[in-house]
C-alpha cells in the first residue's frame, strides 16, 4: 500500500521518463533591417533538424550534426514554401509588403532563409511578423535582431508574441523583464535535471531551516556562474557542463542512501549549484540578451529561474511532509519513511546516470 503514494509523488514531481532531454530549446534567429528606401532585409537561420520536422524534408545529417548541401538544393522549394508561409512583413493594418525572391542556403548544421520585402507604397510603421517553429512548438522561440551594428536592439518573439515593430523604439525595460522573467520560470520548469536535482537534494528535509539554506545556497551559486557565463567572463563547454549536472544528480542521490544530514546540505548545494548555473546561461546564451538591457534581462531571468526552483521546493517539501502523515503508524508523531526516501532516490539515480551516459556519449 505504500507504494502508491510513493508513485503518485514520482509522478508530481519529476513528470518525465528517461527519455527527456534537459536543455531542448526550439530556437530560430532573424536579422531585421529597415533600410531608407522603406525595404526591408530579412533573414531567417534555422536548425537543420527543425526545419525536416516542419517542413518534412530530410536535409539534416545527425551522425555528421550537419546538413547536406545537395539535399538543401533539392528541398528549398520545399523549405522556402514553410518559411513564406510563416514570415512576414506587414503594415500596420496587416496589408503585406511586396515579396521579394527569397533564396535559401546550407550553414553547418542549419540552414538561412533571406528575402527582401518592399513597403514604399505603405506609411506609417512596418511590423515584422514570424510563426517560424512557434506555430508548431508552443516552446519555441525566435530572437530578432532589428538593425544593424553589435548594439542593435533584440526582441524575442514566441507563441503569444509574433511581432516586432521595426519603425517603434525597443521593448521597454519592463517589457524586457516581464519576458525574461517567464523565460527563466519556464526554463527551471523544462530544466528536468534541474527538477531531479532539486527533489533528491531536499528528500530527508522535514524543517523550514534546512530548506531555506539549501535554496539561498543554490541562489547565490548559480547567480554567480550565470552572471560570469552570460556576460563571457568565464565560459566552460555545454560538453563538460552538461555531464557535469548529470553527475551532480548522481551524487545527492545516491548520498541520501548514506546521510541524512540536511543541515549540512546546503555546502554540497552550493558546489553544485556553480554548475549549474553555467547550464542555466548555456540555455540563456541561446536566447540571447538584448544589447540595450543585457543587465535587466540577465536579473530578470535569474529572477524567473529562483521563482521556479523556489515553487518546485514549495510543492516538493509540503508533499514529502504529507506523506510522512500518510505512511506513519502513529499519526501524531510522523517520521520520514528510509523506503521512499530510498525508493525516490533509486528513480532519480537511474535518471542522472542516464543522462550521464547520453551526454558523455554525444560530447
Amino acid at each position: 500500500m505504500r507504494f502508491l503514494p510513493i508513485a503518485l509523488l514520482v509522478g508530481l514531481t519529476l513528470g518525465v521518463g528517461v527519455s527527456a532531454h534537459a536543455h531542448q530549446v526550439n530556437l530560430s534567429t532573424a536579422h531585421v533591417t529597415l533600410r531608407e528606401d522603406r525595404r526591408v532585409a530579412v533573414e531567417v537561420a534555422l536548425k537543420g533538424s527543425d526545419t525536416d520536422r516542419l517542413a518534412g524534408t530530410t536535409i539534416f545529417d545527425a551522425q555528421r550534426d550537419s546538413v547536406d548541401p545537395a539535399r538543401v538544393a533539392a528541398s528549398a522549394a520545399t523549405i522556402i514554401a514553410y518559411l513564406n508561409a510563416n514570415v512576414a512583413v506587414t503594415g500596420l493594418d496587416g496589408t503585406p509588403c511586396e515579396s521579394g525572391v527569397a533564396a535559401l542556403v546550407p550553414d553547418g548544421d542549419g540552414v538561412i532563409f533571406r528575402n527582401t520585402y518592399s513597403c514604399r507604397n505603405l506609411t506609417g510603421d512596418i511590423v515584422y511578423r514570424s510563426t517560424v517553429l512557434t506555430a508548431s512548438e508552443p516552446s519555441a522561440r525566435q530572437v530578432v535582431l532589428v538593425g544593424e551594428g553589435t548594439n542593435a536592439p533584440q526582441a524575442l518573439l514566441d507563441a503569444g508574441n509574433t511581432t516586432v515593430t521595426l519603425s517603434a523604439p525597443p521593448p521597454s525595460l519592463l517589457s524586457t523583464m516581464q519576458r525574461y522573467v517567464v523565460t527563466g520560470i519556464e526554463h527551471i520548469f523544462l530544466g528536468y535535471d534541474h527538477i531531479a536535482f532539486l527533489v533528491g537534494v531536499v528528500l530527508w528535509a522535514r524543517r523550514l531551516v534546512p530548506v531555506i539554506k539549501i535554496v539561498t545556497a543554490f541562489t547565490i551559486a548559480h547567480s554567480i556562474t550565470l552572471s560570469l557565463a552570460a556576460l563571457s567572463i568565464v565560459v566552460v563547454p555545454g560538453a563538460v557542463v552538461e555531464p557535469a549536472i548529470a553527475a551532480s544528480i548522481v551524487f545527492v542521490a545516491m548520498e541520501n542512501f548514506f546521510s541524512r544530514d540536511i543541515d549540512g546540505r546546503w555546502r554540497v548545494t552550493f558546489a553544485f549549484g556553480l554548475i549549474h548555473g553555467f547550464g542555466f546561461a548555456g540555455a540563456l546564451r541561446e536566447v540571447g540578451l538584448p544589447a540595450n538591457a543585457i543587465v535587466t534581462a540577465l536579473a530578470a531571468f535569474n529572477v524567473g529561474v529562483e521563482i521556479g526552483q523556489v515553487a518546485i521546493v514549495a510543492i516538493v517539501v509540503p508533499a514529502l511532509i504529507a506523506l510522512d502523515r500518510l505512511m506513519a503508524e502513529d499519526r501524531a508523531k510522523p517520521v520520514r519513511a528510509a523506503s521512499m526516501v530510498y525508493a525516490l532516490s533509486a528513480l532519480i539515480t537511474m535518471l542522472g546516470s542516464y543522462w550521464l551516459l547520453t551526454r558523455m556519449l554525444t560530447a
